[in-house]
């Protein structure tokens, strides 16, 4: 795992100082990334300068520095992440009689050597592994920016100080001598929306995110925006229809398919020259990666946990007990309100660009945790995604189906009912619920869903307002224009008859990459700790979609084929209860020690100074919320997160 940063310029008498200069002070900003090793290389007269850190993970020598040039020469690159199978390309490389005199036994190599031989796409296409890169062709002059199939691995790209800019982190471009580029509003009020930037747009004007399975190239010869290319080598759409066409029908073959499917996948992400370890929060996911990595492994896998003092936020038991029954070495961090607030001023510069999912601070947390002990974890990530585990597919139809024939007048005055009744009612009724059936904080979700009762026109409309939080009705964002995104595609589900499918397409292509794997690569690499995820390897994802519907959720649980698996590991009673996530009580501390913190960042005036957003909606729902019968949590911590980032990079 690393971090790289570079720019492409017609300014080839640099102006701006030294090329090398130049790359190695952009790649020193996200030195987190990579603290074990720092390379740089330009070529002035072609305007190209790439830059890398490196974290040390296969081929610890200097055999795996970068830049890397490939053996024929035509290549340099630069690579961030892991290609799980390069093993195994070598020898496919060996046995066409391809392979050049192998100089260590990098990934980084590997893939050089298969992009002169089979080319970039056809390489790619080959790959098990997750990665972002960027690419010179000396010959070509042509520069390639790629990223894995799910978009595991950041990237960014895009036009500042007259420069073509890339790199992991937006840190490493403003870097960049005159980097000066607004704010983009339209992109403001997308976050606002779904609590993060959604790709292909950044919080920036003119950068951009490349979407996940995407190969861009631009020419020195025609570096302007119009003549730059985008293509997809992988589409999980694709995959979607491929899989849903092919299905397989019987179920003792599917959970057989998938326990062999993942024990590939997580034996080729158990591969490092480091110590390796995992996360385990003791739910279905976390729990089948840790089983099946303790079952190839010929001693204890060292798992890593994060308790909380909170009732109703502390799954650390569950952990323990998963860990106990598997063997594993166990490491539980005790974590009290105060350790956690101390997170919370370290968001804006370790996220980078405004980013409100809470769940950043614990994920920091564990992530810091098992730094102390391991440089690699293997994550559960995905799980949810690609098997049916959120709440919203097992309840949004049935809701819906329950709602849709009354008139919108009488829907609202139920929603304004719902949120009438403080949350903490709603989630004492959620532990109530009959047969594990519970619903862990039904209060936040409760309220949620009321709001979106009063507005929403069809299921689909209701699933895209579960995923949104400040509507975009309410214009919020002072001047902002309206931009685009994959939720706004519906030709993307056409043909999908399954509402819970069409909801885990639309999740794997947004809020996976944007917010999940955003939430977990920011605080992994902010200690210096490579997570790989499991469950992304493309042919599980693929096997996944091969598995209809009642394989993965049935009656009001969900990963049903999963589960099959997981038991036969670990028993049902230790793994069988409501799901939680992975939350924290923000709303609780913004009523109690974080409530002066806000009203500084929240107030009108400042608001109406720094000019982006309109304060009235946002002073009201503060004060609802600070009454204690309204549960605004999520729709203020991304005001909060906004305004701190805009503070610390002002």
């Amino acid at each position: 795992m690393c971090g790289f940063a570079g720019f492409l310029t017609t300014d080839v008498n640099g102006s701006f100082g030294n090329f090398k200069d130049v790359v190695s002070e952009m790649a020193l900003a996200i030195k987190h990334r990579g603290p074990d090793d720092a390379g740089a290389w330009a070529d002035e007269e072609a305007g190209i300068a790439l830059g890398h850190r490196r974290l040390s993970i296969i081929d610890l020598s200097a055999a795996g520095h970068q830049p890397m040039h490939s053996h024929c020469g035509r290549y340099v690159l630069v690579l961030n992440g892991e290609i799980y199978n390069h093993k195994a390309l070598r020898t496919e490389l060996q046995n066409m009689g391809s392979a050049p005199v192998w100089g260590g036994h990098s990934d980084t190599e590997t893939l050089l050597a298969g992009f002169a031989a089979w080319g970039v796409v056809d390489t790619l296409k080959r790959t098990v592994g997750m990665f972002a890169f960027a690419l010179w062709d000396r010959v070509e002059h042509c520069l390639l920016l790629g990223r894995d199939r799910f978009g595991e691995k950041p990237l960014y790209y895009g036009w500042g100080a007259n420069a073509f800019l890339f790199g992991s982190e937006l840190k490493a471009l403003r870097a960049y001598p005159g980097f000066d580029n607004p704010i983009s509003r339209g992109a403001l009020a997308l976050y606002l929306q779904h609590c993060t930037v959604p790709a292909p747009h950044s919080i920036y004007e003119d950068i951009f995110k490349l979407e996940p399975g995407c190969l861009l190239t631009l020419r020195l010869s025609d570096l302007k925006a119009e003549a730059l290319s985008i293509e997809p080598y992988w589409r999980l759409t694709d995959a979607v229809r491929e899989g849903m066409a092919n299905p397989v029908e019987n179920e003792t073959e599917a959970v057989s398919l998938l326990d062999g499917a993942l024990r590939e996948a997580i034996a080729l992400q158990a591969v490092a020259d480091v110590p390796l370890g995992a996360f385990l929060s003791g739910g279905v996911d976390s729990s089948t990666v840790v089983a099946l990595m303790q079952t190839q492994s010929e001693r204890p896998v060292q798992t890593f946990t994060v308790g909380f003092d909170e009732a109703g936020f502390d799954e650390s038991p569950h952990a323990l007990a998963v860990a106990k029954h598997l063997g594993t070495e166990h490491h539980e961090l005790r974590v009290s309100s105060a350790d956690a607030q101390s997170v919370i001023p370290l968001l804006p510069q370790l996220y980078d660009e405004p980013f409100a999912d809470s769940s950043q601070i614990p994920t920091y947390l564990v992530c810091k945790a098992a730094r102390q002990h391991v440089t690699v974890a293997l994550s559960g990530d995905a799980g949810d995604e690609l098997f049916g585990g959120y709440n919203r597919y097992f309840w949004a139809e049935s809701i819906w189906n329950r709602i849709a024939w009354l008139p919108s007048g009488v829907r609202e005055v139920i929603g304004t009912g719902i949120q009438k009744v403080p949350s903490e009612a709603w989630d004492k009724l959620g532990r109530m619920l009959p047969g594990g059936q519970g619903i862990a904080r039904l209060g936040a979700k409760s309220h949620k869903l009321a709001h979106r009762m009063k507005t929403v026109k069809s299921l689909d409309d209701l699933y895209r307002s579960l995923v949104t939080e400040w509507p975009e009705e309410m214009d919020l964002v002072k001047g902002a224009k309206r931009l685009q995104t994959s939720l706004d595609d519906k030709s993307i589900v056409i043909g999908i008859t399954d509402s819970e499918h069409r909801m885990m397409l639309w999740d794997s292509l947004t809020y996976l990459p944007d917010d999940i794997l955003t939430k977990v690569d920011r605080a992994a690499m902010g200690v210096s700790l490579e997570t790989r995820v499991p469950f992304l390897d493309h042919r599980v994802a693929e096997l996944a979609w091969r598995l209809p519907l009642h394989m993965k959720i049935r009656g009001k649980e969900g990963k049903w084929a999963l589960r099959q698996v997981l038991y036969k590991y670990v028993p049902r009673e230790l793994i069988d209860r409501p799901k939680a996530g992975f939350g924290i009580p923000v709303g609780q501390w913004l009523r109690g020690p974080l409530r002066d913190w806000a009203e500084a960042l929240l107030d009108e005036k400042r608001l109406e100074q720094e000019g982006y957003l309109k304060p009235a909606p946002i002073r009201e729902i503060w004060q609802q919320h600070l009454s204690g019968r309204y549960d605004w949590t999520v729709r203020l911590w991304t005001v909060l997160m906004f305004q701190a980032w805009l503070e610390e990079n002002r």
